[in-house]
């Protein structure tokens, strides 16, 4: 697909899937199935159907089951980042993998669990569109309470006129909730923390500078964090 500003989307599958639990004690979260289908199985489709051809997944908890239900996949072409050694969390696990010369500037990031249905555009181009280097470290796809199933937190950020991100503040309720689905510069991750560490700490910095943007996304997206948002999210695939 034309319009897009990488070729590559990171997969983010290497957690421990603690609220997800029983579930997870001997499957990991990304190879949960919601309908029959994996996680992992969704997003990596959805990546496909962007035209985005390669995927970086990295692993660590239970990393010979993603292998080998994924590693043959022709489109999008998987490379694994390996974190058997140590859980990097979601920021170290990118660097990581960019220090391994795994991801072009810029690229996509995605949870690997995710659920969405796209709107009138793909969530990429979505990204893709919006996406201004000179201004942006970091383009996060977020969605409105009213687009967001199973949630029932308080959210996550503002958006100003510009699209610029801030925080939500203590005892508000922000509107914007991040959908897991980014779009990355490799300035977001220069000067970055050794080990372990989690993206919130870059985009900290990145919203001190001005630099953390959103994109409202136009689709639909579903929370599947625990084992009782599978249902609900499964009855509302149907026919889909």
């Amino acid at each position: 697909m034309s319009g897009l500003v990488s070729d590559t989307a990171m997969l983010m599958a290497a957690g421990l899937g603690k609220r997800m639990r029983p579930l997870t004690a001997t499957t990991p979260k990304p190879m949960v199935r919601v309908a029959g289908k994996p996680l992992i199985d969704r997003a990596l489709d959805r990546v496909e159907d962007a035209g985005i051809a390669k995927a970086v997944v990295n692993v660590h908890y239970l990393a010979e089951s993603i292998e080998a239900h994924i590693g043959a996949r022709q489109a999008p072409a998987v490379t694994f980042s390996d974190e058997r050694a140590e859980l990097l969390e979601t920021g170290g696990g990118m660097v990581k993998a960019n220090a391994a010369g795994l991801l072009p500037d810029p690229f996509f990031a995605c949870n690997a669990d995710s659920i969405w249905l796209d709107g009138p555009r793909n969530a990429f181009l979505d990204l893709s569109q919006a996406w201004d280097p000179d201004k942006m470290d970091a383009l996060l796809l977020v969605v409105t309470h009213a687009r967001a199933h199973n949630f029932d937190g308080t959210g996550d950020f503002y958006m100003d006129g510009a699209g610029r991100l801030s925080r939500k503040r203590p005892d508000r309720i922000a509107p914007f909730i991040y959908t897991g689905i980014q779009l990355v510069s490799h300035r977001l991750l220069r000067d970055a923390p050794e080990g372990k560490f989690s993206t919130n700490i870059l985009w900290d910095r990145a919203i001190a500078e001005d630099r953390l943007y959103g994109v409202a996304f136009t689709g639909q997206w579903y929370e599947v964090g625990t084992p009782q948002h599978i249902r609900p999210t499964e009855e509302a695939l149907k026919g889909v």
